[in-house]
């Protein structure tokens, strides 16, 4: 089931469209702390505490940042960026990690850029991660699709129309 966040970029089609998608980028690159340093535009991400490059992937995974934390409640202190998760003894990274209040993995999301489709591939790559993590939410996006998923104890997956808020899941 595909979710509809409001920060999605449109496609465009016309030029009013081109418009519209100039003032989302504009408020979204505003939303986010921009610099320009030695020709490379960069954004400070709140979790890491740094300033990092702007690439289309750091993008979304910034939008889906101000997405959880500004509209869902997921709290910044329990939210981890580029979480290491070793698996097969190699190291991985998860895009953005959220704990909950008893510091347990709760929430994997899994950010692509816009340009990159979202595949069974992906699904997998995030699924692998939860074989380390054990979450109950696993949320994939590139941007343009988002899904959300809930993983069940017993083996079954949800999709679900949103992404819940950090007070509908944090009694889990």
């Amino acid at each position: 089931m595909f979710i509809e966040i409001k920060f999605i970029i449109p496609k465009i089609k016309s030029e009013a469209d081109k418009r519209k998608r100039e003032l989302l980028l504009y408020l979204l690159l505003n939303i986010m702390q921009t610099r320009n340093e030695n020709g490379t535009t960069q954004v400070f991400d709140p979790c890491r505490k740094k300033w990092v490059k702007l690439t289309p992937e750091e993008q979304v995974r910034q939008m889906m940042l101000e997405y959880l934390i500004g509209h869902r409640g997921y709290p910044l202190n329990l939210t981890a960026v580029e979480q290491l998760v070793r698996i097969n003894g190699m190291n991985q990274r998860a895009d953005i990690v959220i704990y909950n209040k008893h510091a347990e993995p709760h929430l994997i999301v899994e950010c692509k850029a816009p340009s990159v489709n979202i595949t069974k591939g992906t699904f997998s790559q995030a699924l692998r991660y939860n074989t380390q993590l054990g979450v109950k939410y696993l949320v994939i996006t590139n941007g343009k699709n988002s899904y959300c998923a809930e993983l069940r104890k017993d083996g079954t997956v949800t999709f679900l129309s949103d992404i819940p808020n950090y007070t509908e899941t944090s009694s889990d």
